[in-house]
């Protein structure tokens, strides 16, 4: 019998590739699968594991023969689920790999944020030793300060737990409210979306982008924050008005932002570059070998669980 064919895109490690080697004709060529390399060869192909590139409808036109298409992380906003479901394709995540390194890079974030690492780094490098005597050039502790999630799934729910080594009270608003046995093991509290806003020190966001959550967080939202409160988003960047942000944080509104996510990227605007008060990183929350290759091996198993045993796992398109 012969195997089925699985193109891959984008760089990934290749040790989290080997099980789907071993089961499939696997073709895994970086440095020639171009947009236009794939689009002319993507017909040859049983399922795709798409990274770096968008899942609109002129790639799942040009799948003919394809039966699933697995993002390699989270996220699956790049893809047309609508229209590969019209398809009959099937489209999986990989929510259960991501979840711990995105937490702790939002954690770092928060830390590096709020106690003002970017500001104390620059200066020392223009050669300027800061007085930290001086309330303008303190950050702000994290001891009984409250943290707002906005989105309490997997990472959600370990920001939290990272949060409360920390000291911090975790206050969370989520589509729906969890079960309160999970709210007493997590030790954590639903509140509307106004009161988070209103009452949280840091607020850090973990919903995915769809039409009800893009541009949650704009003017309005930080006009309603404290001014000392900072946002941390390693979710996606479509979350926030990025414009507003950029007036909030120049005004005063809130204290400042830590960033892994924009909303246009690589397009990261100058007058976020500029800003002392935010802390920036180029969408790197998984951004460890050891998490690609944990990702890699995720998507790798969708793959095989569909085209080999014919059952879907991690399905975002029902």
């Amino acid at each position: 019998m012969n195997k089925a064919k699985v193109l891959v895109t984008g760089i990934i490690p290749e040790a989290g590739l080997s099980e789907l080697k071993q089961n499939f004709d696997v073709t895994y060529e970086p440095e020639k699968e171009t947009r236009k390399w794939v689009l002319a060869h993507l017909s040859e192909y049983d399922g795709l594991l798409l990274m770096g590139m968008k899942g609109d409808r002129q790639l799942i036109d040009a799948g003919t023969k394809l039966k699933i298409i697995t993002t390699n992380g989270v996220g699956f906003d790049h893809i047309d689920l609508e229209y590969a479901k019209q398809k009959r394709i099937i489209v999986a995540n990989c929510p259960q790999s991501v979840r711990v390194p995105t937490a702790e890079m939002t954690f770092a974030l928060l830390l590096a944020t709020v106690r003002r690492l970017h500001f104390y780094d620059h200066a020392i490098r223009l050669g300027q030793w800061l007085d930290v005597s001086r309330s303008e050039n303190m950050g702000m502790g994290l001891q009984g300060r409250i943290l707002g999630v906005y989105g309490m799934g997997r990472i959600g729910s370990e920001v939290a737990k990272f949060a409360q080594v920390f000291g911090m009270k975790v206050i969370y608003n989520n589509r729906h409210q969890l079960d309160s046995v999970t709210e007493d093991n997590l030790n954590i509290k639903y509140v509307d979306f106004e009161t988070l806003i209103q009452i949280a020190d840091v607020v850090t966001l973990h919903a995915p982008a769809i039409q009800a959550t893009t541009g949650i967080f704009n003017a309005q939202v930080f006009n309603k924050m404290k001014n000392s409160a900072y946002i941390i988003n390693a979710a996606r960047g479509q979350l926030i008005k990025q414009d507003d942000l950029i007036a909030a944080l120049k005004n005063g509104d809130i204290a400042g932002a830590g960033l892994d996510v924009y909303e246009s990227e690589p397009k990261v605007p100058q007058a976020l570059r500029e800003l002392d008060n935010v802390v920036l990183s180029p969408h790197a929350g998984t951004g460890t070998l050891q998490a690609r290759t944990a990702i890699a091996q995720e998507a790798s198993q969708n793959l095989i669980s569909f085209l080999r045993d014919k059952k879907p796992l991690n399905q975002v398109n029902k």
